[in-house]
């Protein structure tokens, strides 16, 4: 199969709308072509004039490792061209920016899931381009996760740069396809292309979602894995929490909570005593990490290891989102007054909790705090705005 970038390299009618345009590129360290060359080095190579770059969360090379550290505007020391941040001083392009281009090559590798930020980035370029009157063109990648829809909707005004839109936490789109969804939901007058892939199969073994044939090169610095990818619409939550997502060690986002006070083995049995149902797809291993950074650096953690991968998968059964709620609420259910949601500003978002930002609204929190919540209500809540997402995007579909 070929990504957007091998298309785009490899097909004269696609370089020759380039040519004698000046063109930016929306990058970092997962955007590659199948020869692991990085796409602007490609680009350069085969003559199209790269006036700009720009840089997601993490930089265009990938190396700020945790959530809001923050990647300052540079010049790039081979190509004498301005790399502009859009996780610095701005998150939006400034009309600055956007004058240096024409054309808008966004070629950023996705993981599938609201939360990650690239997809807001997506939005706002869009935004940018539309007030501009430039052109986007996709350089479309795979979804890893495939095209399975988990979550329930982000509730209007629970906006922020983790939650662009009323989008479910799986997403279950590329982000070509985002962007024809993202065009008619904000009415954006935007000259929009996408160069789609030839022969992605996304519902089809063994990749699901991600091509075997194909390099996993991290696109931020803690998406180290296929497992990561798949596992991350619930292990992001963790991040709104008091236990570990196994940042600061070599696994992060891989495990369902680490904490130097839980055992994994009993939050395990809650959890098939609550709703086994949900732990379906995948294995769960009880481990132990001592994080050499971050949340209890320093500390044996006892937790749990997701195990979505190799013959413990199953792509239609996995449901990462609901694994690590049932997580949540067994902790809660076995220790009631457990100090579980962390209290600082995310992304920017001072006013409300964490764990609230990263789902868009209320709504898990208080079903993890309420004794008398059953694992039906939030199942009930989820699949009706499941089957909205799916009904509403159908038509956007590519692959």
């Amino acid at each position: 199969m070929k990504f957007g970038i091998d298309r785009l390299l490899s097909e004269p009618d696609l370089l020759q709308a380039l040519k004698g345009r000046r063109v930016a590129l929306i990058a970092h360290p997962a955007s590659v072509t199948a020869g692991l060359a990085h796409s602007l080095d490609a680009l350069v190579e085969v003559g199209v004039n790269i006036t700009s770059a720009f840089g997601p969360q993490h930089g265009l090379k990938g190396d700020k490792q945790d959530n809001m550290v923050e990647t300052a505007d540079e010049v790039d020391p081979q190509y004498g061209i301005p790399v502009f941040s859009l996780y610095g001083d701005v998150r939006r392009p400034t009309g600055q920016m956007m004058s240096t281009a024409d054309v808008f090559l966004f070629d950023l590798q996705d993981l599938g899931c609201r939360i990650y930020t690239f997809v807001t980035t997506l939005l706002y370029l869009l935004e940018a381009a539309a007030e501009h009157g430039k052109e986007v063109w996709v350089l479309d990648r795979p979804n890893p996760a495939g095209r399975p829809v988990e979550g329930t909707l982000l509730v209007p005004g629970q906006e922020s740069f983790v939650g662009a839109a009323e989008m479910p936490m799986r997403h279950g789109l590329t982000m070509g396809e985002m962007g024809h969804w993202f065009i008619r939901r904000f009415g954006l007058d935007v000259d929009y292309r996408v160069i789609d892939m030839h022969h992605w199969l996304p519902e089809a073994g063994p990749g699901y979602g991600w091509p075997t044939d194909r390099v996993w090169i991290n696109p931020s610095p803690n998406a180290a894995s296929i497992n990561m990818a798949r596992a991350y619409a619930g292990t992001v939550m963790l991040e709104g929490t008091n236990l570990s997502e196994g940042r600061g060690t070599t696994r992060p986002l891989e495990v369902l909570f680490g904490a130097p006070d839980l055992d994994g083995a009993a939050v395990l049995a809650e959890m098939n005593r609550i709703a086994p149902e949900w732990l379906a797809g995948c294995a769960l291993r009880p481990c132990w990490f001592e994080p050499t950074f971050h949340k209890h650096a320093g500390q044996l953690c006892g937790g749990l290891m997701i195990h979505a991968e190799h013959g413990f998968y199953d792509h239609v059964s996995f449901s990462p989102w609901r694994l690590q709620a049932l997580a949540f609420k067994a902790i809660r259910t076995l220790r009631s007054n457990y100090d579980l949601w962390r209290d600082f500003p995310y992304e920017y978002e001072f006013d409300r909790l964490a764990i609230d930002v990263i789902n868009g609204g209320p709504a898990l929190r208080e079903w993890v705090d309420d004794p008398s919540a059953s694992p039906e209500d939030l199942d009930r809540q989820a699949r009706a705005d499941e089957y909205a997402w799916r009904s509403v995007t159908a038509d956007c579909l590519l692959y």
